[in-house]
């Protein structure tokens, strides 16, 4: 197949270089990052020039480097601080429920209750009268309810809370530029 298109002007490379030209009859060897070793031009056995084994420099290092870099948080979305406050402070009310439950139910199979109710009532008690009743007035119903109100009210709390303080974060990182961090990286 033969070229029609007649001669073609050279092709002008970035910052106006020109392309070495190409000797005819030599086959094209292109640039390479690493020139070759002194004496080892081209292939030798079936084995390329560029395979050799490269040898560290003396006073290298041989320790793993850790990588650092300074950071500074600028600004905090007050929308994604809600969100997530507000689910840990669920996470947080349901274990509270859970954790009164359980203290709860351990202190009445250890007698707590009975014992400490008994000797309420004898003191508050008079002859027409038994006195105050703990067992009733602390029945795991009412504990639970209790507890649960609490959680309520914690998660509104500690979302606006949350909410209140990504934007005093925000005003005050305004004026100082935020909190900056030292991230490390192991190699």
């Amino acid at each position: 197949m033969t070229d029609t298109r007649g001669p073609q002007p050279p092709y002008e490379m970035f910052g106006g270089e020109q392309p070495a030209p190409q000797q005819a009859g030599q086959p094209y060897h292109p640039p390479q990052a690493y020139p070759s070793p002194p004496g080892g031009g081209g292939t030798q056995g079936g084995q390329q020039a560029g395979t050799a084994v490269r040898r560290p420099r003396t006073g290298a290092r041989t320790t793993p480097r850790t990588r650092k870099a300074r950071l500074r948080v600028a600004k905090a979305d007050p929308w994604s601080v809600m969100k997530v406050s507000f689910l840990l402070s669920i996470a947080l009310g349901i274990c509270t429920v859970i954790a009164s439950a359980v203290l709860w139910m351990v202190m009445d199979a250890m007698g707590v209750f009975s014992t400490v109710g008994g000797t309420i009532s004898e003191a508050t008690g008079s002859n027409e009268s038994n006195g105050f009743d703990l067992q009733s007035f602390l029945s795991l119903p009412r504990v639970l309810i209790f507890t649960s109100v609490i959680a309520v009210i914690d998660v509104v709390l500690a979302t606006a809370l949350a909410t209140l303080g990504a934007f005093i974060y925000n005003l005050s990182a305004g004026f100082v530029g935020g909190v900056e961090l030292t991230l490390a990286e192991d190699e």
